[in-house]
């Protein structure tokens, strides 16, 4: 079965007692020259991980935040290849994981085997393509999986039994849980809708379970992590950027990344 950084991280967590965090930063935002830093800036915090989204003129799942931070970064004209090039500088200044997150169009015209095996070597661990459904993921699964690359699967309140059945069938890294229906976007709460999705799930894998969407704060960050394995926070993330000052941003970021990684320790033993 494949393994690499991304599976270590929540095996690591698990042993220490707490939740694994996984911000999501668009690529280049909010400007390409000082991306590197801040993303660096963000694992320092205390990200497990990083969710590195490629901007795309179309996002499917994206709420208003992070559609205007890919907007921007399409912008300032960054490609796929400046997002590998984020990736490969990333990797020489932290050994954490990172991931990619974007439609599957640009994959596509880049060349799956050459952006894939580009991201291996960039340090990426896994993809996850939210507009390539289970039944359409072959081809890339198979690239993935030659390259040392997880698929991350995606799953909703609104999937069935079988669906999740399926879909667990095939996951690996994580399963992805959505935790409310609709787009991306800070919510104020989401514990009511994730935790039935997330038993459901661990009824059909024994891999771990992180929640996204909504999550905006520290004690919905341990609310959800008493139930999962991990949280995704993105559209939170943006807006502190967006809201922060260019000589403030690092400050303002580590902060609020400091304050959920807290909020992630000492979780209740055998949660």
């Amino acid at each position: 079965m494949l393994s690499n950084r991304l599976d270590e991280s929540f095996v690591r967590a698990r042993r220490e007692g707490r939740g694994v965090l996984i911000p999501y930063l668009t690529a280049g935002y909010p400007r390409v020259e000082s991306f590197v830093d801040l993303a660096v800036a963000i694992l320092e915090a205390g990200a497990d991980a990083l969710e590195i989204g490629i901007p795309f003129s179309d996002p499917l799942l994206d709420g208003p935040s992070i559609q205007r931070s890919q907007q921007q970064a399409l912008d300032q004209g960054v490609t796929p290849g400046d997002c590998l090039q984020f990736a490969a500088e990333l990797r020489n200044r932290s050994d954490k994981p990172l991931l990619f997150m974007g439609a599957y169009n640009p994959l596509l015209a880049h060349g799956l085997g050459a952006f894939c095996g580009a991201a291996s070597s960039s340090g990426i661990t896994a993809l996850i393509v939210p507009d390539l459904p289970v039944e359409e993921q072959i081809e890339l699964r198979n690239v993935c999986g030659a390259h040392g690359l997880h698929v991350i699967q995606l799953v909703a309140p609104t999937s069935t039994d079988d669906r999740l059945s399926r879909v667990c069938s095939l996951a690996s890294g994580f399963v992805y849980c959505i935790s409310i229906t609709g787009v991306t976007g800070a919510r104020s709460s989401v514990t009511a809708t994730a935790r039935p999705l997330v038993e459901r799930v661990r009824a059909c894998t024994t891999i771990p379970v992180a929640v996204g969407f909504g999550i905006a704060e520290p004690d919905q960050a341990r609310a959800v992590a008493e139930f999962a394995d991990g949280v995704i926070v993105g559209s939170a993330l943006i807006n502190t950027i967006a809201n922060a000052s260019p000589d403030d941003c690092i400050d303002a970021v580590q902060t609020f990344i400091g304050g959920l990684r807290r909020g992630l320790e000492h979780l209740p033993v055998g949660r």
